[in-house]
């Protein structure tokens, strides 16, 4: 597996791909990310709001996408939705 960024301590390998999306890799095995601090989701307007079919999976927080509300928001790999209903983000 090839790294972008990589450090090895210990004779262990840490690395960040800047893959889409970005992922922590430990040892070349995909990890998941744990902690005890909020997760800050990257902000969007439904304008702005990147290709759901890049980012399938992935969260965004969209300021406007709850029918001009804020809403944090999944992408299925063709749409952005609600996480709270499902339906697709829109601004009105």
């Amino acid at each position: 597996m090839a790294y972008d960024d990589y450090l090895s301590q210990h004779g262990r390998k840490f690395g960040i791909t800047r893959s889409n999306p970005t992922r922590v890799v430990l040892d070349g095995a995909v990890q998941p990310l744990a902690g005890t601090d909020p997760v800050a989701l990257p902000t969007f307007t439904v304008a702005t709001a990147p290709a759901a079919a890049s980012f399938a999976a992935s969260l965004i927080y969209v300021s406007d996408g709850a029918a001009g509300s804020p809403i944090v928001a999944y992408s299925d790999g063709a749409n952005w939705k609600r996480v709270d209903t499902g339906a697709t983000i829109a601004a009105a």
